[in-house]
């Protein structure tokens, strides 16, 4: 049995689809309210801030992935984070569940220098310091040895269907409705991103391979990296509307942040969006040199195509 903690988001679903595909079909999905992806799924509903419901929700299983994302709310992220990977944790180690923990860059530097797997961490913000705890919990834990676990973790997403990222929302979103994008800060510097169903299939495999876990992983993407105006542009030509973006300035956002509590929940992220951001998964692409990475132009190509 696998089973996938989180599983009604973007990420959770490609992840039971690759799953099913290419590797098992004992899929146990689990979240408040689970829903069916490949139709012979095991649903489980479960709170993951109760340890009761996550210890059930884990019984029986080989390997558990961690995917639950929660809203770009600072307070909850700091009231349920730290909880239900303490919760996640003390369910695998009862059960000897093997964790595979889908994990962001939030608690790297947010400067310009490469990103590799051996990245410090130094957050920047309240959000940033709650995943460098939960993950130097895994961390920890690890090696104590009381689970068998990696660490998958990926930087910006853009995707298709449910793919809630900054650049879907302020970007994607737009163009497709023939409407301007929106950039942060500035749009002549490079941005890594990575293209969800990629983040999924990628982590499936490495749940899957034995000599994976004890470490951790960058998810594999798209080394062509583009500034946002290129991005802007290659996504307008490939949506057939027609290119515009405007640029938000650190004061704009600040000043929307005081009516709009998302936006200022985001605000810890803007560093980030002044510098390129370069972030390295060659340690993935050498392990597995035949996993086919999704080229931009390619995703852009499968997001317009949806119906």
């Amino acid at each position: 049995m696998q089973t996938v903690l989180g599983a009604n988001g973007q990420i959770g679903q490609e992840l039971a689809r690759c799953l099913k595909r290419d590797f098992t079909d004992k899929i146990r999905l689990v979240s408040r309210s689970p829903q069916q992806v490949n139709g012979t799924d095991e649903l489980m509903p479960a709170n993951l801030l109760s340890a009761e419901q996550t210890s059930k929700a884990v019984a029986g299983s080989e390997v558990v992935y961690l995917t639950v994302g929660l809203p770009m709310n600072t307070q909850m992220w700091i009231d349920q984070w730290p909880v239900m990977m303490s919760n996640v944790l003390a369910a695998c180690e009862q059960h000897k569940a093997k964790l595979v923990f889908f994990d962001n860059t939030y608690m790297y530097p947010q400067t310009s220098e490469v990103q590799s797997e051996t990245c410090r961490f130094e957050p920047h913000g309240l959000k940033g310091m709650v995943r460098a705890e939960i993950a130097n919990d895994l961390l920890e834990a690890m090696k104590q040895g009381k689970v068998e676990a990696l660490i998958c973790r990926a930087p910006e997403f853009y995707g298709p269907g449910l793919t809630q990222s900054i650049t879907n929302s302020t970007i994607i979103e737009p163009l497709k409705a023939g409407k301007k994008a929106k950039v942060f800060l500035r749009d002549d510097v490079l941005r890594t991103l990575i293209y969800t169903p990629d983040a999924s299939r990628a982590m499936a495999l490495l749940g899957n391979t034995p000599d994976a876990f004890g470490q951790t992983w960058h998810l594999p993407c798209d080394d062509n990296r583009l500034t946002y105006r290129e991005f802007v542009q290659l996504a307008a030509k490939t949506f057939s509307v027609k290119p515009g973006h405007m640029i938000l300035k650190k004061w704009q956002l600040v000043l929307a942040g005081l009516f709009s509590q998302r936006i200022c929940d985001a605000t810890e992220l803007l560093p980030r969006y002044a510098v390129d951001n370069i972030f390295d998964s060659s340690k993935f692409k050498q392990r597995f040199p035949e996993f086919a990475v999704t080229p931009i132009a390619q995703g852009l190509a499968s997001i317009a195509g949806e119906k």
